[in-house]
């Protein structure tokens, strides 16, 4: 018998799933919408609570709980909206254009019109020094121009920093000094390119050191959200890597893929306990959809561009496609389209009755996929109603006379159905770029499959791909926190 309640906990873009077992060891799960500001501050913290048969205001005992373990999707969705720090970037003198350039790959080799991804930094500090590969001090570091320039961009309201200079990965001299001069200045994140892509490459260490000024502070008020609600609890946070690490040491690169990585953990483990080993993982989650391989041993990845962003850190191999249950659905050009824009958490799909937009889960209302009286009734004003097949059905009508489509329900059903084929064709697609694009026959595959909307699409995604046999979990709506 163990001292103390355990939490697993993921929070996602739409809902955050606790997983706890008790002093007992019998395990209880619970599901909050990710945003219910009116209700609770933290979804996280809110399921503990709930979970402890505690109110809103009480305190959480340190002598019921053991620890806390969690995977958090924050620093993904702050990289994915761009609603991160504003950061300066400290680059060599000379190179201050040199992260926009980029490698100039193309990924899309027949685009005319080329869109470049917005920078994460939003000025530039030319640092006057040089030092060359093998270590030579060309140009030794001007240390009270570089004051001038830090003091002027703190003045001008910065408060975070990467510092990322030439060769700074071998001969990180330089590179401490300004990072000196930044705390003298009063930069509250400073993240140098030394400690967090200590690797050749000026341009993919820059974008990984940017990442981080431009995250950290981000996760780092999370992070302090939760600690000061559970006081001296453990905590521990997932890393991109699969690996757990104290909340004191949670840094911004480490957490692009802390959600997903715990999802992978997860599905791997508890497929294997039921005797299978070669799998593809489909996490179907409100926000997104994540697909991962397995054929014996975890698959990692030492570079990943993430919404443009290059980033050099170790991390699961995860790919993910904009396919999720809050995934919203539009008609434009005479076609259907679902995401890559989601409804999230607030105000969701429609039938989440905050007068959301039509998303994929609606469809799945409309087609009696979802039935209203086996799901959470956590939604409403109330935040205690159950979801809204009813106004599901008139969004739809109403979608389909504003787009010149016959309103009886045979059509309504037809447009559910064709939205959904286009959302199991993106997410076959996201499948085949992990495995069959890379050699490997899914149909000797077993098609892993949890989230919360997993269930759902699972026979479709399987019989589009030919695969012949699905792994469900009992957990499987909270199997990234059970992970």
């Amino acid at each position: 018998m163990q001292a103390g309640w355990q939490f697993w906990i993921d929070r996602g873009g739409t809902f955050t799933d606790v997983v706890a077992r008790d002093p007992e060891g019998t395990l209880h799960n619970h599901k909050l919408l990710s945003e219910n500001p009116e209700h609770y501050p933290d979804a996280a913290i809110a399921g503990i609570r709930r979970l402890l048969s505690l109110s809103a205001t009480d305190t959480i005992p340190p002598e019921q709980v053991s620890s806390v373990r969690m995977g958090t999707t924050v620093a993904t969705n702050a990289l994915l909206e761009r609603k991160g720090t504003a950061t300066v970037l400290a680059i060599t003198a000379g190179f201050a254009d040199a992260l926009r350039i980029g490698s100039q790959n193309r990924p899309d080799i027949f685009a005319l019109d080329i869109q470049l991804p917005s920078p994460l930094y939003e000025h530039v500090i030319e640092v006057p020094e040089r030092i060359s590969a093998d270590g030579q001090v060309e140009k030794p570091l001007i240390k009270t121009t570089c004051l001038e320039d830090l003091k002027q961009a703190y003045a001008a309201g910065f408060r975070s920093i990467a510092i990322a200079l030439m060769h700074g990965y071998q001969y990180p001299q330089h590179e401490q000094a300004v990072a000196e001069l930044a705390a003298e200045c009063g930069f509250e994140q400073i993240s140098i390119s030394s400690v967090c892509s200590p690797l050749p490459r000026l341009i993919s260490r820059g974008d990984t050191t940017v990442a981080d000024a431009y995250l950290s502070p981000v996760l780092a008020n999370y992070v302090s959200q939760v600690k000061r609600e559970l006081g001296d609890i453990p905590l521990l946070f997932m890393q991109s890597t699969g690996g757990l690490t104290h909340a004191a040491t949670f840094h911004g690169r480490d957490a692009v893929l802390s959600g997903p990585a715990g999802g992978v953990v997860g599905g791997i483990e508890t497929a294997r306990r039921a005797g299978h080993e070669r799998l593809i993982g489909f996490d179907m989650g409100g926000t997104s959809t994540d697909v991962w391989h397995y054929a014996g041993e975890y698959e990692h990845q030492a570079e990943q561009i993430v919404a443009g962003i290059r980033l050099r850190t170790p991390m699961m191999r995860i790919h993910t496609v904009a396919a999720g249950g809050g995934s919203i659905l539009h008609y434009s050009d005479q076609r259907f389209l679902v995401g890559p824009d989601s409804a999230g958490a607030n105000p969701g799909p429609a039938c989440y009755r905050r007068d959301g937009p039509l998303c994929l889960t609606d469809c799945n209302v409309l087609l009696g996929k979802i039935q209203p009286a086996h799901f959470p009734a956590v939604f409403g004003d109330s935040a205690t109603m159950q979801l809204d097949a009813a106004g599901v059905m008139e969004k739809f009508a109403a979608f389909s006379k504003e787009n010149g489509f016959s309103d009886s329900e045979d059509s309504l059903y037809s447009i559910a159905e064709g939205f959904l084929s286009i959302a199991i064709e993106n997410m076959a697609q996201a499948i085949r770029k992990i495995s069959v694009q890379r050699g490997y026959d899914v149909s000797r595959y077993t098609l892993c499959v949890f989230g919360g909307a997993g269930g759902q699409h699972a026979c479709l995604v399987a019989d589009a791909l030919g695969m012949k046999t699905i792994y469900c979990h009992p957990l499987a709506g909270v199997l990234s926190a059970y992970g």
